[in-house]
Formats: C-alpha cells, sequence, structure tokens
C-alpha cells in the first residue's frame, strides 16, 4: 500500500492513480494526512479489504509531505560504518548519536530550498521510517509490528551551524525552513520484497554522490525501533530518520557544499525520489 498527501489530502495511490481517502471511506477517515496514523491499524484493514473507486491522475508536483505534522523527529547519526569512517568518527556499539529536525523544516517530495547565507550546506540521503502503532520498550522481533511503512527523507544539513560554538548545534543546523523534505510516498513493508534491503541512490546535477543499501545500516530499522523506543515512547504519526551512508559534501576532500542553482535527487528503491533545487536568500 502506498499513501500521500495530495494537495492536503490523504489519497491511496493505486497503479499509479490518487484514490481520494475522506471519500472513498465515506467520511470514516479525515481527509488530513498526518491524522490517519492515530487509526493506522483501523485504515490498513479497511483498505485491504475497502473496494475502492478508480483513481484519478495526479500532478505529482502537487504531493506534500506524506507525514506533515509529526509529533517527534528522530534522527539517527553515524548508522552506517563508511559514512562514521568519513566522519572520523568510531562506530557507535549500544546506540546511534540521535538529534531531532523541528517539524517547520518538513516539506514534500518536490521543493525549492533557499540556501542560508555564508553556510556550508550538505546532503544526506536517509531512509525514513514512519511510526503506525505506540512503540515502548519493543522487542527488535516486534518493532515492524509498529511500522506503517516507509518514505524517502534528506537530513539537508548546514555545517557551520551544525559544528560551530563550544557544543555542537545539530538540531539547529539541520532544521533551517526545507531542510526535512520526504516522500513522495509511505510505502508499507508488506509492499517491498525486503524493507531490510533497498537501495539508496543520491546525485547533485546528475553526478552520483551517495549509493548505499540499507541492508548497510549498522542498526537496522527494526533494531534502530526498539532500541530508541527503550528510552522514549514512539507515537503514531512519528518519523524517525535512520542515518546516512558515505559520499556527503563533508567528507569529501575538497569538501563540497550546495550551491544557489544546484538539483539535488534522492531516489530509494521500491520507495521513489525526491527533488530539491538550491536559490540564494533574496
Amino acid at each position: 500500500m502506498r499513501i500521500a498527501n495530495l494537495s492536503g489530502r490523504l489519497v491511496l495511490v493505486v497503479d499509479g492513480l490518487a484514490v481520494d481517502v475522506e471519500e472513498a471511506s465515506g467520511g470514516r477517515f479525515a481527509a488530513d494526512p498526518q491524522a490517519v496514523y492515530e487509526q493506522w491499524e483501523e485504515f490498513r484493514r479497511w483498505a485491504a479489504r475497502a473496494d475502492l473507486p478508480e483513481g484519478r491522475p495526479f500532478d505529482p508536483s502537487l504531493l506534500g509531505a506524506p507525514v506533515p505534522a509529526p509529533r517527534q523527529i528522530v534522527a539517527a547519526g553515524l548508522n552506517y560504518r563508511d559514512h562514521a569512517a568519513e566522519s572520523g568518527f568510531a562506530l557507535p556499539e549500544t546506540m546511534p548519536p540521535v538529534f531531532t529536525k523541528f517539524a517547520s523544516s518538513i516539506t514534500g517530495p518536490v521543493t525549492e530550498v533557499t540556501l542560508p547565507p555564508g553556510g556550508h550546506t550538505d546532503w544526506e540521503i536517509e531512509l525514513v521510517v514512519v511510526i503506525g502503532t505506540r512503540a515502548h520498550r519493543v522487542s527488535a522481533e516486534s518493532a515492524w509490528d509498529h511500522v506503517a511503512g516507509l518514505t524517502v527523507g534528506q537530513d539537508i544539513s548546514e555545517r557551520i551551524t551544525q559544528l560551530e560554538g563550544p557544543a555542537p548545534q545539530f538540531s539547529l543546523g539541520k532544521s533551517f525552513p526545507g531542510f526535512a523534505p520526504i516522500g513522495p510516498y509511505v510505502v508499507t513493508p508488506d509492499a517491498l520484497d525486503n524493507p531490510d534491503d533497498l537501495g539508496l541512490r543520491c546525485t547533485v546535477n546528475g553526478e552520483e554522490v551517495q549509493k548505499s543499501r540499507t541492508s548497510d545500516l549498522i542498526f537496522s530499522v527494526p533494531e534502530l525501533v526498539s532500541r530508541l523506543s527503550s528510552v522514549i515512547p514512539l507515537l503514531p504519526g512519528d518519523i524517525v530518520f535512520t542515518g546516512t551512508p558515505a559520499g556527503v559534501g563533508l567528507g569529501r576532500e575538497p569538501q563540497r557544499w550546495l550551491a544557489p542553482g544546484d538539483e539535488l535527487v534522492s531516489t530509494i528503491e521500491g520507495i521513489g525520489e525526491l527533488r530539491q533545487r538550491f536559490v540564494a536568500q533574496s
């Protein structure tokens, strides 16, 4: 199953066509894309049995963030061995470094992003987990049962803000407006051949800068959900950025930063792509 936010309304995407959920369910489920996660199990059962009307073609540029207003955004760092190496850090042993991105940074899959002046803005493709049912102190073996689906994310990062000062400011440096594009869809795990092994690819102006597979995660999706939930309850509609592989601008020789006119394309196998164009602040 694929769900999306089309012009602010929750839709199911079936064979490339959009089915309006509020209309198809006779009002049983609201049009608000965020609200569905509070009824996730009920919604999932309905969608599996519903006699859906024929969908309508849609313009992908009208897609918004499929999870537009999560209560919690949890992000893991150093969760790929090659990225930890390029960053100069030892591998995490019990828990990856954890930070947040503030909700005001969330945008949809196709956007224009304003670059902070005088900054060093970087890219980080990530698989994003969407929580469907409350997860608190869950085992890795049961963690997938608490996951609504997976989507594509970019943890865009302004490195000067992130790293300057007496202590790093990860959350601020990663939360400028537009710095958390997600989408285009939330795809349920059962719709993927192997949700634990998905290919990721990121390009800047057509040049491949990151390529990996989620099977290379140090803490897999179920392991990460389990370990996070041992400390904090993960709530319906929360999202978890799972970490980025090697190839970010910070780790290059010479270092490389996004510039006005650059186009960033981030793709995850079986889910879809994000497309961001960067502009200077006026």
